[in-house]
């Protein structure tokens, strides 16, 4: 099939919005060099931002291109599903009544293990956290680590290699830690139905090797990180300060919480229960934390740009993941999704008929295991940036700092898909 002028154009600007997100540091930098502009750079600067602003720019050449009404109905042809569903569950999981039953949970859980608590306490937030998400989805575990961490781990005087390794195991972990189910995992998510895989199916084949890697990579980041975490002492003052929340409270917040992630693909249900949430925030305000809404805003956002710009780039990933045999696919699938979201790769193959089981699986398997690489490899990345990124310099996620970080955890993800 002959490429039209329109995906031309729009494969550019996936091309532009690429190079956008991975020089988004130096748009910070600029900020601070011409401090009149700091206002302009500092947009451009934001990588939640970048995707919407070049869907937007899709948009309009399209209407211009194509004419209005086409430019239109192609926006409103693009399902949102995920970006609103990552929106809504974001906000609900930072609440502090589930953010903090969370941590009750696992301060607990930290005392009874034969570690230093600040030890203990680092290792669930990188590994039972993230296997968590296997029951309450990618985005919601995402939010949950990376609130639990940042006091603990992402501080200023933790040096910065450190914390690009853990936020590197953060991302690897929750993009492999939702495979033991069928519906956690947004790549998962998107062939099960087609290829009728269970989550039975997924835990035997995907959800051990999973778990191991998880398991491991957190080992190996909580050692490293050992001499750079609280001292229990300032743990547990920290621990005393907070404010206690009503069982009560907490309890309806686990149940809208509960009723959003069963309800994950019915939008008109879910963003119900999220109405529901803020009407039951406002009337029990004295229990609650300010709300992350511009973050999730600026997470759905970003989602949203992807769904836009990513819609037309089906003409050249599509053939790509088609011509590959399945060793090669896991590669080429593990390469591609560090450019593009995982789940609109595993869609892609979801539309090839008559591949082997033996190719299915690479391209999920690589698609996971690369889920770490950068911010746009996995839904729930950009989750993770918005909410981790002021404990970096500049207040921003450098891409080569976040692709070194996940070298490590990424190989442990591949060999254990490949080898066990």
């Amino acid at each position: 099939m002959t490429p039209t002028t329109l995906q031309w154009i729009a494969a550019a600007l996936f091309g532009i919005a690429l190079i956008h997100t991975f020089s988004a540091k130096q748009f910070e930098r600029l900020s601070h060099r011409f401090p009149r502009h700091a206002g302009l750079f500092h947009l451009l600067g934001e990588v939640e931002v970048v995707f919407g602003f070049w869907a937007m720019v899709l948009i309009v050449v399209m209407a211009l291109v194509g004419g209005g009404a086409q430019a239109l109905h192609y926006a409103e042809s693009r399902n949102y599903t995920e970006p609103l569903f990552v929106f809504v569950v974001m906000v609900i999981a930072a609440s502090r009544p589930v953010l903090r039953t969370v941590v009750a949970l696992v301060d607990a859980t930290a005392r009874l293990m034969p570690l230093p608590t600040p030890m203990a306490t680092a290792w669930l937030g990188l590994a039972a956290v993230p296997l968590l998400g296997s029951l309450i989805t990618e985005p919601a575990a995402m939010t949950i680590a990376a609130l639990m961490l940042a006091p603990q781990v992402f501080r200023a005087d933790v040096p910065e290699g450190r914390k690009y390794l853990a936020l590197g195991v953060l991302f690897v972990n929750v993009s492999i830690g939702g495979t033991l189910t069928s519906y956690a995992a947004p790549p998962v998510l998107m062939v099960a139905a087609t290829w009728q895989w269970d989550s039975a199916f997924m835990l035997a084949t995907f959800g051990w090797k999973a778990a191991l890697a998880v398991l491991l990579n957190a080992t190996v980041c909580t050692f490293i990180l050992r001499k750079h975490l609280p001292h229990a002492s300032a743990l547990a003052a920290g621990q005393q300060a907070r404010a206690p929340v009503s069982a009560t409270v907490a309890a309806v917040h686990l149940a809208l919480l509960a009723g959003v992630v069963l309800f994950a693909h019915h939008p008109v249900v879910f963003v119900g229960l999220f109405l529901l949430f803020l009407a039951f925030t406002q009337a029990y305000e004295r229990h609650q934390s300010p709300l992350i809404l511009k973050e999730a805003l600026l997470v759905g956002f970003f989602l949203a740009g992807l769904v836009v710009l990513g819609g037309m780039q089906q003409w050249w990933l599509q053939p790509i993941v088609s011509s590959l045999q399945p060793l090669a696919l896991f590669a080429g699938a593990l390469g591609l999704t560090a450019i593009t979201d995982n789940a609109a790769l595993t869609y892609l193959g979801s539309l090839i008929e008559g591949m082997s089981d033996p190719a299915k699986y690479m391209l999920v398997a690589g698609a996971v295991a690369g889920g770490g690489l950068t911010v746009i490899a996995n839904a729930p990345n950009p989750a993770g940036v918005a909410l981790l990124k002021r404990g970096f310099a500049d207040e921003t996620i450098g891409a080569g700092g976040l692709l070194l970080g996940a070298l490590m955890p990424t190989a442990v993800a591949a060999a254990a898909f490949l080898l066990l």
